[in-house]
C-alpha cells in the first residue's frame, strides 16, 4: 500500500497489492456470520489471485465476537506471526473490514502489511477501472476509506514552519494536510459524478423516449452475465474467469423472439461483505438497474455456495431499491452439471415460474430465457388490430421496431397487422384501430 496519497492534483485509482506478493487469509467465524468461514476465504483467495497475490497459508478461529484490539485472540495472533515467518508472507489479508486502530494494532505486533476484505476489492476495481466514470468512483471509494486511516499512513508528524492564507493556526500537521486535501478531492469527484449521473439520467430519458424495454443483468461476480450478453448479442464483452471482470456497464440490443428489441444492460458483479464506500461511489453506475423493466439474474448453479451467492445478490438490490423489480431467475452453467444437457437436468416442474435453466457458454436454454423475458414485458403491451394505410409506412416501421406482430396483412386498403404493442405508442394507432380492435377495449 502506498505510504502516502498524491497531494497535487487528482489521484488514480492505486493498487495496494502489488505482482508476487505472499500473502496469509484469516478469516474469523462468529454466530453471525453468514457463510462458513472456510468458503468465505476461498473466495477471499480468489480476490487475492485477481490482485496478482499468492496465498500460502490461512487461519480461522471461532469468536463470539471480533476483539476490538486486534480482530483475532492473542494465541491467534502469536500463531499467525509464527506462520508469516515460516512462509515468508509479505501481507495478510483479513476477511472482514478492519477499523482503523485494529490496522495500526496488527501492523505494529506483526511488522508487516495489513490488507482487509475492503482494501482488497478497492484494489481489484482500481485495476478494473477503465472509463473516467469508473476511475472517479474507485477513487472515490479509495478516498472515503483511506480518509480514517490516514494517521497509520503517516508516521512522521512533524510541524510545517509557516502557515499560508486558509491554513489553521501557524501551521498544519502534514496529516491535516492530507486530511484536508482528501476531502477537498472527495467534494470535487463527487460533483464530477453527479454530472456522471445527470448525463445517465438524460441517456436513459432518450432511451425512455425511444420506446425500447431495459433489461438489466445482475448477479454475483463471476456468474456468468457477460458471457450472456455476448451470446444474446454477438456483443464484444470482456468475460474472464475473474472476480470482477466486468466494472463498467455495457449496453447491447438483443431482439425478443416475438421480434420487439429490447436493450440488455451488463453491470457490475455484487459480492458478500461489498465496502459500503463502494456501493455509494458506485451509485450513479448502479442507477441503471432501478431503471431497468426487467431483472435477469444470472446465478451459477455450479457453485458450492450458490444460495448464499443468490442471496447476497437480493441483499443487495433491496438496499438499492430494486427488490420489486420484475425479475428472471437463470441458473448458468448446467453444462458444467451434466455433459447431456437433455438427460442430465434437474426437472424443471421443481422449479418456480420464473426460473430457466441456461447455459451462457454453449447458448443452451437461451431462446427459453428470452421466452421468459418477453412474457414479463409483455404486460406492459396492449393488444391491437389496426388498418394503416399505405401512406402511415412510419407507423407500420414503429409496430415492427417495437411490438409484437402476429399477423400482417397486405389488403387494397393498407396494412392489416394484429400484435402487441407498448401502451405508450397506442394513442398514434388509435384512429386505424379496426371496429374488432375498438371492440375489445
Amino acid at each position: 500500500m502506498q505510504d502516502t496519497i498524491d497531494r497535487v492534483g487528482p489521484i488514480k485509482p492505486v493498487s495496494t497489492a502489488q505482482p508476487e506478493e505472499l500473502a496469509i487469509l484469516v478469516g474469523v467465524q462468529t454466530p453471525d456470520s453468514k457463510w462458513d468461514v472456510n468458503s468465505s476465504l476461498d473466495e477471499l483467495e480468489r480476490l487475492a489471485d485477481t490482485a496478482d497475490v499468492k496465498v500460502v497459508g490461512r487461519i480461522t478461529q471461532r469468536l463470539a465476537a471480533p476483539d476490538p484490539r486486534t480482530f483475532i485472540g492473542k494465541g491467534k495472533l502469536r500463531e499467525l506471526a509464527d506462520m508469516k515467518n515460516a512462509t515468508g508472507a509479505t501481507v495478510v489479508l483479513f476477511d472482514d473490514e478492519l477499523s482503523p486502530s485494529q490496522e495500526r494494532n496488527l501492523e505494529d505486533e506483526l511488522k508487516c502489511k495489513i490488507i482487509d476484505r475492503s482494501a482488497l476489492i478497492l484494489d481489484i476495481f482500481a485495476r478494473r477501472a477503465r472509463t473516467k466514470e469508473g476511475r472517479l468512483q474507485v477513487e472515490l471509494a479509495q478516498l472515503e476509506y483511506r480518509l480514517p486511516r490516514l494517521t497509520r499512513m503517516w508516521t512522521h508528524l512533524s510541524r510545517q514552519g509557516v502557515g499560508g492564507v486558509g491554513l489553521r493556526g501557524p501551521g498544519e500537521t502534514q496529516l491535516e494536510v492530507d486530511r484536508r486535501q482528501s476531502r477537498e478531492r472527495i467534494t470535487h469527484i463527487k460533483r464530477e459524478i453527479e454530472q456522471v449521473r445527470k448525463h445517465r439520467k438524460i441517456l436513459r430519458e432518450h432511451r425512455k423516449a425511444e420506446g425500447l424495454p431495459v433489461v438489466s443483468l445482475v448477479g454475483y461476480t463471476n456468474a456468468g452475465k457477460s458471457t450472456l450478453l455476448n451470446k444474446l448479442a454477438g456483443a464484444d464483452v470482456l468475460a474472464e474467469d475473474k472476480l470482477f471482470a466486468t466494472l463498467d456497464p455495457t449496453t447491447r440490443q438483443v431482439r425478443l423472439p416475438a421480434g420487439m428489441l429490447s436493450l440488455w444492460t451488463d453491470t457490475v458483479g455484487f459480492i458478500q461483505k461489498l465496502p459500503t464506500d463502494l456501493v455509494a461511489a458506485f451509485r450513479a453506475t448502479l442507477e441503471e438497474i432501478l431503471e431497468a423493466d426487467v431483472l435477469v439474474h444470472v446465478v451459477d448453479i455450479t457453485h458450492e455456495n450458490a444460495e448464499e451467492q443468490a442471496a447476497t445478490v437480493n441483499e443487495t438490490l433491496r438496499s438499492l431499491g430494486a427488490a420489486d423489480k420484475p425479475t428472471v431467475v437463470a441458473l448458468n452453467k448446467v453444462d458444467k452439471l451434466a455433459p447431456d444437457l437433455d438427460s442430465g437436468l434437474p426437472s424443471l416442474e421443481d422449479l418456480p415460474d420464473n426460473y430457466v435453466l441456461i447455459s451462457a457458454e454453449l447458448g443452451w436454454g437461451i431462446d427459453t430465457l428470452l421466452s421468459k423475458v418477453e412474457q414479463v414485458l409483455e404486460s406492459n403491451l396492449r393488444e391491437l388490430d389496426v388498418l394503416l394505410p399505405y401512406s402511415e409506412g412510419a407507423l407500420v416501421d414503429l409496430f415492427h421496431k417495437y411490438g409484437q406482430v402476429r399477423t400482417e396483412e397486405f389488403t387494397h386498403a393498407g396494412t392489416h397487422i394484429r400484435g402487441k404493442l407498448p401502451e405508450k405508442y397506442v394513442s398514434l394507432m388509435r384512429r386505424y384501430e379496426t371496429a374488432e380492435s375498438r371492440s375489445g377495449d
